[in-house]
C-alpha cells in the first residue's frame, strides 16, 4: 500500500472523524441542554397529577413515608410502579421537595437519552446516522415536552434507550453483562409505566436468538445466567408492590384483575381505524408531536419512518440485521398497544396525551437517522441533497412548536403565587380543599399549600373551604366555573360559609377560598 492511496486516505479521514466524535456528542447534549432547561421553571404543566407525585416526596423525604404504589394509572383502579419516586427522591431530598429541582432531574435524563440514542444509531448505522438521530431528539418539540414536567412516563425515554442501546452491544459484543444492563432498563421502564411491559420482548427476543447462536455451551450458559439475573433485578423492584399485597389484601392483584375482565378501556374507533391510528401516533410523534395538532405532517412523517424500515431492512448486516428487529419491535408494540390501551384513538386537548409510548422514541429517531445517513452515502447528489434537505425540514418544524417559556396553566409559578394568596387569606386556619368536578383530584394546589407550612385536611369547625374548579371540565359539570360550578357542586351543605376571595389560578383554574362565620372560628381559638 503506498503513501497517498485511496484506502489509506478513507482510513485517516476515519480516524480524523473517530477523534471528532467527543466533539459532536458535547454539542449534542448541550443543545439537548439548552434546549430543555431554559424556563424550566415555568415551562412545565402543573396539574393534579404533579401535586399528587409532589406530595409523595415530600412524605418520603421529610417523614419517612415509604412509598409502596407508584402514581395512579389513568383509569383509576390501580397503579404504576414505586421505583420512580425512588428515582426522583434524591432531587427532592437535596432541593427540600422543590419542584423545579425535581423538573431538573427529569430534563437531565432527556439529555442523556439524547446521548444513547446518538450511540446506538452511530453504532448501527455510523456517525452520519449517530448525528442525525441525536440532533433531531434534542430539538423535537415532543422529546422537550417529555423533559419540562413532572409525569411518571418522562423517565422513560431514556430508560428505554438504555435497554436498546445495551442490547445491541450485547448482541454485537457477546458480553452477557450487557443482558443484565438492558434487562434492568426494561425494568425501569415498566415501573415508570404499566404499558412499559411492551418493550420486554423487543429485549427478550433477541437476548434468546444470541443464547441459541452461540456454539459453546458455556456461552449459552452465560447469556441465560445474565437473563436470569436481569429478570431476579426485574422482580426486585416489585418488593414494595409485594409489600403492599400482602397488608392490603392483594387490592391491585383484584383492581387489575377486574379492569382485564371488563375488557380494558372502551374503544371509539373500529379495529382498522384504531390499529391505523395507534400507529400513526407511535411513530410520529417523536418527529412531529400531537397527531392532532399537524395531521399532515404527521402522516408524512409516519410514512416516511415506514419507508426507511422497509429500505434499510434489505441493507447488508448488521444495519439490515438491526433494521429488524426494531422495525418488527415497532410492529410489535403498535399491535400489543392496539390491545391493551384503548384510549389511544381518542385525544384529550389540554392534556398530556402521547408520553405513555414513549419507550419507542428513540427507535423512530434512530430509523430516521438511518435512513439520512443512507441517502447521504449515495454517490448522486440527489441523495445528499434530500438526507439534509429532509433533516432541516423536521429540526426547523420542531423549533417553531417547542413549549413556550410559560406553560398555559402558568406551571409550578402561578400555583405557588395561588397558594401564597390563599394562605394570606385563610391565615393560620386548616384548609380543607375540594374539587370541581368532583371526580378529579384537588392535589395540584394541595402540595403547594403544604410547601408553604398550611395544615390540608377534612373541613372541620373553624376551618376554611377552597374550592379548585378546572374549566376544562365545564361542560361534564354543566355550569361555569367562577361560582355557578362551584355552588351547583356544594350544594347547601356549606352555606354557612361566607365567600373570603375568588380568583384565577391560571386561564383554566378558578379559586374560591370560604370563611366559617366569626362565630366558629372565635370558638375554634377557645382553649
Amino acid at each position: 500500500m503506498t503513501d497517498g492511496s485511496p484506502v489509506q486516505r478513507l482510513v485517516a479521514t476515519g480516524r480524523r472523524w473517530g477523534r471528532r466524535d467527543p466533539v459532536v456528542l458535547f454539542g449534542l447534549l448541550l443543545l439537548a441542554t439548552l434546549a430543555r432547561f431554559a424556563f424550566l421553571a415555568s415551562r412545565g404543566t402543573w396539574d393534579a397529577d404533579q401535586g399528587h407525585d409532589m406530595l409523595v416526596l415530600d412524605a418520603f423525604i421529610h417523614r419517612g413515608a415509604l412509598p409502596l404504589l407508584g402514581p395512579p394509572t389513568s383509569i383509576g383502579t390501580f397503579h404504576h410502579g414505586a421505583l420512580y419516586y425512588y428515582l426522583l427522591a434524591p432531587a427532592a431530598a437535596l432541593t427540600g421537595a422543590d419542584p423545579v429541582g425535581v423538573v431538573a432531574f427529569i430534563a437531565a435524563g432527556g439529555v442523556a437519552a439524547v446521548g444513547v440514542t446518538w450511540w446506538l444509531a452511530r453504532a448501527i448505522g455510523g456517525r452520519a446516522a449517530g448525528f442525525t438521530a441525536g440532533l433531531l431528539m434534542a430539538v423535537s418539540a415532543a422529546a422537550i415536552d417529555e423533559s419540562t414536567f413532572i409525569w411518571n412516563p418522562n423517565l422513560i425515554a431514556l430508560s428505554s434507550a438504555v435497554a436498546l442501546a445495551a442490547t445491541w452491544r450485547a448482541w454485537n459484543s457477546r458480553r452477557p453483562a450487557w443482558w443484565v444492563a438492558a434487562l434492568v432498563a426494561v425494568g425501569v421502564t415498566m415501573q415508570c409505566h404499566v404499558l412499559g411491559i411492551v418493550l420486554l420482548p423487543i429485549v427478550a427476543v433477541p437476548l434468546i436468538m444470541a443464547a441459541r447462536q452461540e456454539a459453546s455451551r458455556a456461552r449459552r450458559a452465560g447469556i441465560a445466567r445474565a437473563g436470569l439475573i436481569g429478570v431476579a433485578l426485574i422482580a426486585l423492584m416489585y418488593v414494595p408492590l409485594a409489600i403492599h399485597e400482602v397488608q392490603h389484601d392483594f387490592s391491585e392483584t383484584r383492581a387489575i384483575l377486574a379492569y382485564v375482565a371488563s375488557g380494558g378501556e372502551p374503544a371509539t374507533l373500529d379495529p382498522v381505524s384504531r390499529l391505523l391510528v395507534v400507529g400513526l401516533r407511535v411513530l410520529a410523534w417523536p418527529l412531529t408531536g400531537l397527531v392532532t395538532d399537524a395531521p399532515e405532517a404527521a402522516i408524512l412523517a409516519a410514512i416516511a419512518v415506514i419507508a426507511i424500515l422497509a429500505w434499510r431492512s434489505r441493507a447488508a448486516d448488521p444495519e439490515g440485521r438491526a433494521v429488524r428487529w426494531l422495525g418488527a419491535g415497532i410492529a410489535w408494540s403498535v399491535v400489543a398497544l392496539f390491545v391493551a390501551a384503548g384510549g389511544l384513538t381518542s385525544v384529550v386537548p389540554g392534556l398530556p396525551n402521547d408520553h405513555y409510548h414513549a419507550f419507542l422514541d428513540p427507535i423512530v429517531f434512530v430509523t430516521a437517522g438511518l435512513g439520512a445517513a443512507a441517502l447521504a452515502r449515495r454517490r448522486d447528489p440527489l441523495g445528499p441533497a434530500l438526507a439534509i434537505g429532509a433533516v432541516v425540514a423536521v429540526a426547523a418544524f420542531n423549533l417553531a412548536r417547542w413549549p413556550p417559556p410559560i406553560a398555559p396553566d402558568g406551571g409550578w409559578p402561578a400555583v405557588e403565587a395561588a397558594a401564597t394568596r390563599i394562605v394570606r387569606t385563610t391565615g393560620d386556619r386548616s384548609i380543607a380543599l375540594f374539587s370541581v368536578p368532583t371526580f378529579k383530584s384537588a392535589d395540584g394546589l394541595a402540595f403547594p399549600l403544604v410547601h408553604q407550612g398550611a395544615v390540608v385536611g377534612p373541613l372541620g369547625s373553624g376551618s376554611a373551604l377552597v374550592v379548585v374548579c378546572d374549566r376544562l371540565f365545564e361542560s361534564v359539570v354543566g355550569a361555569p366555573c367562577g361560582g355557578a360550578a362551584e355552588e351547583a357542586t356544594l350544594g347547601p351543605t356549606d352555606a354557612t360559609l361566607r365567600l373570603a376571595d375568588r380568583f384565577d389560578a391560571s386561564s383554566r383554574t378558578s379559586v374560591s377560598v370560604y370563611l366559617p362565620p366569626l362565630s366558629a372560628r372565635s370558638s375554634s381559638r377557645t382553649p
